[in-house]
């Protein structure tokens, strides 16, 4: 078995490296693409080194550009090398463009796709992110999902629940086995060393990128405004190049930069990074993966966005969507800062994204499709059943397996009276309300 991983961010290659250190651990021949589509030193063969997983076997170099261009570039190479290298499965993570991309050659060319972190949904069609993986998604053979409400956004999509695999997020994972390694090598950033982080309380930990936040300055002035209230808090913000150039636009970096609690710092590296948000008191952000970093390392988190396709975390209350509303972040704040219970709530709350076991789970279940011959796709040679949907309530002692047997169907959702659930081969369905698929 050959399986092909793509990688085109800094996320990607993060969330990926235990997926890839694990295909290396059991022998398994492998190749690893990147698109080269955003230039970062931290994307040169020393950051795979510093992840400990191998540099990429190919890369395509496609650089930035418009959504159209940069896809179009990214699957004219990704096209090249999975024609030339065959693959039995092509690997894609998330919802990036190298995602779109890879997702779309694979299902031109017949080859199975294994999305990992599928059924994310933030329900915001202006979001590229969205499109990317629901396109993806639709593209797929196998489905590695993160949470059950992930799962079940796919079997309200229609995909059939026997490719649906809720390993847990390989943020997990990733956390844990990079912060081992950033313990062992100490901050290397010398803005942070001169800082003395660990003799600092009270760090709250900021990131602000996203263009409906930093582009709209009534939301930065807002956020500002409770920053500038929060001074008994030391407040660390690692700076994305184009917020910088956005805010010095609007005449705010100056005001920003001068409020001493505040320690505005150039970007730095995963690790680095990764150890920051370690010692942080919270989190405030308008970052995907770090709402799932910071639940993990059990850090409270304020999201400073309207909607989240990360909501298991709000849910889980290790998370807070506070918008850009100053009251609100303010508030919040304050309470995780001098609310000492409310504060252990939100650092205990569960983690739904599992143990840090979902990359053996995500191989296990590749090698078992492999070996049962599902990742091989062909054309049909056989008149398609016809089928009819149906919905009723179950009030047999039954399994999900056992019904499926019994009434050769394929069940879809089932509902328990509070929520709708994802039907595992072995849910006992006496007193649910299930849609199903049945063979007339």
């Amino acid at each position: 078995m050959k399986i092909a991983t793509i990688l085109g961010t800094r996320p990607e290659i993060i969330k990926m490296a235990p997926i890839i250190a694990e295909i290396n651990e059991r022998g398994i021949d492998q190749i690893v693409l990147h698109t080269g589509q955003h230039y970062d030193k931290e994307m040169s063969d020393n950051f795979f080194k510093d992840l400990e997983i191998p540099a990429p076997d190919y890369n395509i170099h496609v650089g930035s550009g418009s959504h159209g261009k940069q896809t179009g570039l990214m699957m004219k190479g990704i096209e090249e090398i999975l024609l030339d290298e065959k693959p039995d499965i092509v690997l894609v993570q998330g919802d990036t463009n190298a995602v779109l991309a890879g997702a779309l050659v694979c299902g031109k060319l017949h080859i199975a796709v294994g999305h990992v972190e599928a059924g994310l949904r933030s329900f915001d069609m202006t979001m590229p992110e969205e499109i990317n993986r629901r396109v993806a998604d639709v593209c797929s053979t196998m489905y590695f999902i993160p949470t059950e409400e992930s799962a079940v956004n796919l079997l309200a999509e229609g995909f059939s629940r026997k490719n649906l695999f809720i390993t847990g997020n390989t943020v997990v994972d990733a956390c844990f086995r990079h912060l081992e390694i950033a313990k062992k090598r100490g901050f290397e950033e010398q803005s942070l060393k001169d800082l003395d982080i660990d003799s600092m309380d009270n760090i709250l930990t900021l990131t602000m990128h996203r263009a409906e936040n930093v582009d709209v300055k009534e939301r930065v002035v807002s956020i500002i405004g409770a920053l500038k209230e929060l001074s008994d808090m030391n407040i660390i913000f690692p700076i994305h190049p184009r917020t910088k150039h956005t805010l010095e636009n609007f005449g705010l970096f100056d005001e920003l930069n001068n409020l001493s609690h505040v320690h505005i710092v150039k970007p730095i590296g995963y690790l680095d990074f990764l150890l920051l948000t370690s010692k942080s008191t919270l989190i405030l952000t308008d970052s995907g993966g770090l709402q799932e970093e910071a639940i993990t390392l059990d850090v409270p988190a304020l999201t400073l966005r309207y909607n989240t396709e990360r909501p298991e975390t709000v849910t889980a209350g290790g998370n807070i969507l506070v918008g850009s509303n100053m009251d609100a972040i303010i508030e919040n704040a304050r309470k995780i800062l001098d609310d000492e219970e409310f504060a252990d709530k939100m650092k205990n709350a569960l983690n739904p994204y599992g143990q840090g076991n979902a990359a053996q789970k995500t191989v296990d279940a590749i090698e078992k499709y492999y070996d049962e011959g599902i990742l091989n796709i062909s054309a049909p040679e056989e008149v398609m059943d016809s089928f009819e949907r149906k919905m009723t309530q179950v009030n047999d002692d039954i399994t999900v397996s056992e019904f499926e047997q019994k009434e050769d169907a394929l069940i879809h959702m089932m509902f328990d009276g509070e929520k709708m659930r994802f039907p595992t081969d072995e849910t006992k369905l006496k007193g649910m309300m299930i849609t199903y698929d049945k063979r007339k």
